[in-house]
């Protein structure tokens, strides 16, 4: 594989890298990965391991471009917080940076225009509907360890699941704290706009407006209106998304989209990696043991994005 460093935007300059294949013949399908929550480095990097670095050789080695980059949260944290505040929102964190990258494929010649994709991952996979629909326009999305839901809802189930797996004093403390923190979601769409950008969710940068934004913009809104090839890919032993309130929910709300494929693998995390010790409270853990993105996954999504291609032509060949 080749690979080039490049620049994300202007005003918050982003270091990537454009990952080409050594092999084939340009112009090269692409994909733009877009990370999960926090401040991500370009590879994804939890611990010991590189989602996105995995990803990215993996779909090298099977004659697919991709384009990664630091997270503007990452590279840019204390800009944002002094640029936006409390009005800052996903767009500003995730969403312009995504199309930005997808801007940066359409003008290399060696990327074919018309073949671009967005694989998402965990937060990215959340918002890669709406990225799609505010200016990405792509071929088709892959959303890996996603879900339809708000927020709030994932964060409620996770620290539920937390507490589930704690005994004795521990619990008793963990369960008062997690009641006081699941109390300021109650109230959080009832707020106006300029309320919600004043009032504190989390720490002293996280404010309730990023919430209630994002909230009011659901993944369904977007994926009941989605005409293009999707695939939804699920970890069957992922701790931070579930099967039955996540997978099987855009199971649910693609229904009737012919072009919807389902993938599920038993026994690996939110990564896509092996499970260790499918423990919540052992997540950190997990995560530092090295491990790689099982080849599996990588042929998967390989061999989907050449059916979605094929796919792509036939309808273009229709409309012609």
């Amino acid at each position: 594989m080749i690979e080039e460093k490049i620049t994300i935007g202007t005003k918050y300059p982003l270091d990537g890298l454009l990952t080409l294949p050594e092999t084939g013949e340009a112009p090269y399908t692409a994909v733009v990965l877009v990370h999960g929550s926090g401040p991500n480095d370009m590879d994804e990097s939890v611990g010991k391991t590189k989602t996105f670095k995995d990803l990215a050789i993996g779909l090298a080695k099977r004659g697919i471009a991709t384009i990664r980059y630091n997270k503007r949260t990452y590279a840019h944290g204390k800009a944002l917080v002094k640029d936006f505040g409390g009005s800052m929102t996903v767009y500003e964190e995730t969403i312009e940076d995504a199309i930005l990258a997808t801007e940066l494929l359409r003008n290399d010649s060696r990327i074919n225009s018309e073949r671009i994709f967005i694989a998402g991952h965990s937060m990215g996979a959340c918002l890669a509907p709406r990225i799609d629909a505010e200016g990405g326009d792509f071929a088709g999305l892959i959303l890996l360890a996603g879900s339809p839901r708000r927020l709030e809802e994932i964060m409620k189930d996770q620290q539920e699941g937390f507490l589930n797996q704690t005994k004795g004093i521990v619990r008793w403390i963990a369960k008062k704290q997690i009641s006081k923190f699941a109390s300021k979601f109650d109230n959080i769409y009832n707020l106006t706009d300029e309320e919600a950008k004043k009032t504190p969710l989390l720490g002293k940068h996280l404010y309730t407006y990023y919430l209630k934004e994002w909230g009011e913009k659901p993944a369904a809104s977007y994926l009941s209106v989605l005409e293009k090839p999707i695939l939804v890919l699920h970890g069957e032993s992922d701790l931070q998304v579930n099967t039955e309130k996540d997978f099987n929910v855009y199971k649910e709300i693609l229904a009737n989209h012919s072009l919807a494929t389902f993938k599920s693998y038993p026994g690996l995390n939110h990564l896509f990696m092996k499970s260790i010790y499918n423990n919540i409270r052992k997540l950190m853990k997990e995560y530092k043991v090295p491990q790689h993105v099982e080849e599996i996954v990588i042929d998967d999504i390989a061999g989907w994005i050449k059916k979605a291609q094929d796919i792509n032509k036939e309808m273009d060949m229709k409309n012609e």
